[in-house]
């Protein structure tokens, strides 16, 4: 038997049992303290090890002292690292300690909401449990609902009452796992060292009226302490309060339920009304913070209607739900996974044990209000196709875009409502699961964001747009950015901004297309384009449409051609211009009758209505944010030559601007120069110093099976982390086509983690393949490249303009055999080439949109 350090109430519980956890209600932290003492003093006169966690502002229950660990944590830290740290601390203590927690009503000064203490208790009980310690926890006594109270008093071996009636100290056993005598679970009164059962029906009544009477208040407790804080909010707008406090309150809620990044807590105390974020928290499932879109999209949309006259009737109204950042842990927890994600966390789990944990992320099951609630999303929105959106804590941060790091899905939302639930469901369990995907994980470690809480928070929207047949999407949509640095002319304004837009769902402006080129708008002068020709135009334009296909409940990609052809849209014009060329050439070929459009969203940009607009949207935001701004928006046409804008994200740009001005050299050498272009590069001026070159050959690349394609990904990769370090070996990677391609045919197949460590990136276009670059402004891949600080360059021989001079490898040995021996048979594909002895330079002046990368100290001997 383990003894609590008094006598009396060993004789009423007989002893603790090594494993006990040991929950006391109490009414004051004095109650609580007079039981830690003694539990404590026993522990250490039997030269027990005994652990205090101290994370609470209350007055502290063990002064320090020989034979006592002391642990000072911060809850403000988030749920997850302090969960991680109370887990780390119980490994290294190992079997058998005592535990002194202080008391965890503390926490919702830090988590605002019963359900994560519930789930920290859940996840710590076990494990103290497994590790056969003692360990004593409080509660402050109506202060959380009783759904938490009953979790608790599930997952605890001992839950026990303590409170006062009069002068007299009594407790009550609630719970004593394993145990039982007769009057054991009676209240006991406490006096000192000895505790006497209250067995008379008189006393017992006067004893448990008064405790009922003082938690009378039965149907509050019904609810989480963070709707309680709702409540009082709105009780606050009601009663008139004062302007002051009213800013206070809006400061509290912002800090628990917006977002804990100082600068965007800032920007949303300033913005957001009381009213507004109790409206947010309508329509919230669950508790928790929205998530870095979520905020970023509501943001906006208020500073705009601030901003710009007569927004509200330029601009689509939403109504978006938003599942709180707590289910998250909360689907971990309730599916016993938490071990699983602690091991995955530490150094050697961390990619290993992710793959595991995003398997089981796929086919867990949610509790049983969770699933009412999403319930109620699905008949809310009834058969309206639907997009559920990664939304989590560190994404859309300054500089952190997380950009197209986790799932967003589109849902054609049709069929039976329990058909329409399980898609819902399938889909959140797959962004959950994006979590562990190696490029998120990656892009984390690299920005020492590993240890961070990474909840991941949802935004469910309706989807904009309109049905053509039974196909459903907007106008336009695409991607905006309030500073261009890809400023492909001398006379564009980098200032003014850009656009890119698509026809059709947006999901073609964010990604590189397979074969496709979204229009690229200068707002400086949105008519220009970086290709001149009408075969350029032909090429480089949209040439398939991303849509919903509602009969067949998916999202699809058609050819523009088709949209034409079966006459599913009646306003080609505002789109498209007749390609009377192809028209012509086909009805001396026999096919007559039949239209042929381009797709060069020309008409949009025909007067200045719609530039300007995107303007002032762009500086707007950019002026509120202090900082560049990205934005993603549709497009609807109205009647009349209207529109109507949905701005659905914004987020903090990360950029480089122009950099300092750059002495480009006059006259190298021809046998100095790698490469040379006019255009086609992204990433300011620069004189970067390279010393490896990672070459892949376009043609034998396109003679390749599928199967060695994939494979050479997988090796780039190999190389790009034997790189580590780019101060320390900068390297260039060249190979034809697009790099980080999903179809091989088209380029590279690697994932951005196989790519990240390089200094600059050349895509090389070579046309017997059929493999073309593809300027990626404003694609997830290009915030990629800027956040990563990757130098990218786009080179087209055919151009007059443009020189590679592959004969510059010839000297310098190859290494890839010598690198990747068990790789030995792609030495003639891939070459890997030691410049460091030659100073090869990369060099690019914005201005003059001139790019080089040539050898300054030229050497003939091999090496």
């Amino acid at each position: 038997m383990i003894s609590t350090g008094i006598k009396g109430l060993d004789e009423v519980i007989t002893g603790l049992r090594a494993g006990d956890n040991v929950v006391w209600q109490i009414d004051d932290i004095k109650d609580y303290s007079d039981l830690v003492g003694p539990f404590a003093a026993k522990a250490l006169q039997e030269k027990k090890k005994v652990i205090y966690l101290r994370f609470a502002g209350h007055k502290e229950l063990l002064k320090p002292a020989r034979g006592i660990t002391r642990y000072e944590l911060n809850a403000h830290a988030g749920f997850e690292s302090f969960t991680t740290k109370v887990n780390n601390i119980i490994t290294q203590e190992g079997e058998g300690a005592y535990y002194v927690f202080d008391c965890l009503s503390d926490l919702l000064a830090a988590w605002a909401t019963d359900l994560m203490i519930g789930d920290f208790f859940m996840v710590t009980c076990p494990y103290l449990y497994e590790l056969k310690t003692v360990t004593y926890f409080s509660l402050l006594r109506n202060n959380h609902s009783f759904k938490s109270i009953a979790r608790i008093r599930e997952t605890t071996q001992l839950l026990i009452d303590v409170y006062h009636c009069g002068s007299a100290c009594y407790i009550h056993p609630l719970k004593v796992w394993n145990r039982y005598s007769p009057t054991m679970f009676l209240p006991h009164q406490r006096k000192n060292n000895a505790c006497f059962p209250v067995t008379d029906s008189v006393n017992a009544v006067k004893i448990l009226s008064y405790i009922g009477e003082k938690g009378a208040e039965g149907a509050k407790r019904n609810l989480d302490y963070w709707d309680r804080l709702f409540i009082e909010a709105e009780d606050l707008l009601r009663s008139s309060a004062s302007k002051e406090k009213i800013k206070g309150r809006v400061g509290d809620l912002c800090r628990i339920m917006i977002t804990k990044n100082k600068k965007l807590l800032s920007l949303a105390a300033q913005n957001f009304s009381l009213e507004e974020l109790i409206e947010i928290k309508s329509r919230l499932i669950g508790t928790g913070f929205i998530g870095g879109k979520t905020v970023g999209m509501l943001l906006a949309r208020k500073i705009l209607a601030k901003k710009i006259p007569g927004w509200q009737e330029l601009s689509e109204p939403h109504d978006s739900f938003y599942i709180g950042s707590d289910i998250f842990y909360s689907y971990i927890v309730h599916n016993r996974w938490w071990k699983l994600h602690m091991q995955q966390k530490g150094r050697e789990g961390y990619f290993n044990v992710a793959s595991t944990l995003r398997e089981k992320m796929l086919y867990g099951t949610f509790p049983e209000e969770i699933m009412e609630r999403f319930q109620q999303i699905i008949e809310y929105f009834g058969s309206s196709p639907i997009i559920i959106r990664s939304s989590s804590l560190l994404e859309d941060d300054f500089g952190n875009a997380f950009a197209g790091k986790y799932e967003s899905i589109f849902l054609a939302n049709q069929g039976s409502p329990e058909q329409r639930y399980i898609q819902f469901a399938e889909a959140v369990k797959k962004i959950y699961a994006s979590t562990m995907n190696e490029d998120a994980l990656t892009y984390r470690k690299q920005r020492g964001l590993d240890k961070l809480d990474e909840q991941m928070a949802l935004l469910v929207q309706r989807v904009s747009g309109a049905y053509h047949k039974h196909y459903f999407f907007p106008d336009l949509a695409g991607v905006g950015v309030s500073y261009n640095t890809y400023v492909w002319n001398n006379d564009i304004d980098p200032e003014a901004g850009m656009l890119r837009l698509v026809f059709g769902l947006g999901t073609r402006a964010v990604n590189r297309v397979e074969g496709d080129y979204p229009r690229m708008v200068a707002l400086s002068d949105p008519l220009l384009r970086p290709y001149a020709e009408k075969d350029d135009l032909r090429k480089y334009s949209q040439h398939e449409v991303d849509l919903i296909d509602t009969k067949g409940n998916a999202l699809v990609t058609v050819p523009f051609q088709k949209i034409i052809s079966e006459k599913l849209y009646k306003e080609l014009e505002r789109i498209a211009v007749r390609d009377y060329e192809v028209m012509r050439a086909r009805s001396e070929n026999g096919a007559q009758g039949r239209e042929f459009w381009m797709l060069t969203l020309d008409n949009p940009f025909g007067s200045n209505i719609l530039t300007d607009l995107f303007k002032k949207i762009l500086s707007s935001l950019e002026e509120a944010y202090h900082y560049p701004v990205e934005i993603e928006f549709t497009v609807n046409f109205a009647q009349a030559k209207g529109f109507r804008i949905n701005l659905l994200q914004c987020r903090p740009l990360q950029t480089r601007g122009l950099g300092p001005k750059v002495d480009m050299p006059r006259h190298p050498g021809p046998e100095d120069i790698l490469f040379k272009s006019e255009g086609y590069f992204l990433g300011g001026n620069i004189s970067q110093k390279i010393d490896w070159v990672i070459y892949v050959d376009p043609e034998k690349y396109c003679k390749l099976i599928l199967s060695d394609k994939y494979e050479v990904a997988r090796i780039i990769g190999k190389l790009n982390r034997m790189v580590k370090k780019r101060d320390e070996l900068p390297a260039l990677l060249m190979g034809p086509g697009r790099w980080g391609t999903t179809t091989p045919s088209l380029g590279v197949p690697v994932k951005f983690a196989e790519i990240n460590n390089v200094a600059a990136l050349v895509e090389i276009a070579f046309s017997e393949g059929n493999l073309m670059p593809e300027l990626s402004f404003g694609t997830h891949f290009f915030q990629d490249l800027v956040e990563t600080n990757i130098f990218y360059a786009a080179l087209f021989p055919d151009k007059k303009e443009v020189v590679l001079n592959t004969g510059w490898f010839a000297p310098i040995k190859n290494l890839f055999a010598t690198l990747m021996p068990e790789s030995a048979k792609f030495e003639e594909l891939i070459g890997v080439y030691d410049a460091s002895s030659r100073d090869l330079r990369i060099m690019s002046d914005v201005v003059a949109q001139r790019v080089i990368c040539f050898q300054t100290n030229p050497a003939h001997s091999s090496s």
